[in-house]
């Protein structure tokens, strides 16, 4: 395993033209906004501060003509939690300026099956996430530069099998 000093906050810190992020999790309710899921959960409306934080991130980004962008690889009937980030989370993180792409396997094969989570900034740092079996964060491995051809394939293969997601969600949303 390799790993660095860098954050993920120092990644995002350093990137000059795009961030890209590859998730293949059905569920990260272990990772964060935990309260927020909760209320979904049960039915309550979005609080308006929701992922505020992250919003004034992405915008601090894209109002200087940066790309953030993801593509989420899922299958349907989507998990409460898909349903969660896709209804909440993708909603109020595209007013940031953050683009997103759904990699739909419900019918067909995973192209990019055994690759894990990342962000990729720039076409040159890679940032591995690391999760348990649960969902739960572990924490971040940068890699070394000899991999960004390797992860840069990945990106290009999600991207050419995905679609917008708002095309996505007027087929499929709940």
């Amino acid at each position: 395993m390799t790993t660095s000093s860098r954050t993920l906050g120092d990644l995002f810190d350093a990137f000059e033209r795009e961030a890209f992020r590859l998730e293949t999790l059905d569920d990260y309710s272990k990772s964060g906004s935990v309260d927020a899921y909760q209320a979904f959960l049960a039915g309550e409306p979005q609080p308006d501060g929701y992922n505020a934080g992250w919003v004034e991130e992405l915008r601090s980004h894209t109002v200087k003509g940066k790309r953030v962008y993801r593509v989420h690889i899922l299958s349907r009937p989507l998990t409460d939690y898909l349903r969660f980030e896709l209804g909440w989370g993708y909603h109020k993180n595209v007013s940031g300026g953050e683009e997103f792409f759904i990699l739909d396997i419900t019918e067909k094969p995973n192209p990019l099956e055994d690759v894990p989570d990342f962000w990729f900034f720039d076409s040159e740092s890679v940032a591995v996430m690391n999760y348990d079996g649960s969902g739960k964060y572990l924490g971040l491995e940068v890699l070394p530069p000899e991999r960004t051809e390797e992860f840069t394939r990945y990106r290009d293969a999600a991207l050419a099998h995905a679609e917008p997601f708002t095309e996505w969600w007027a087929k499929y949303g709940t």
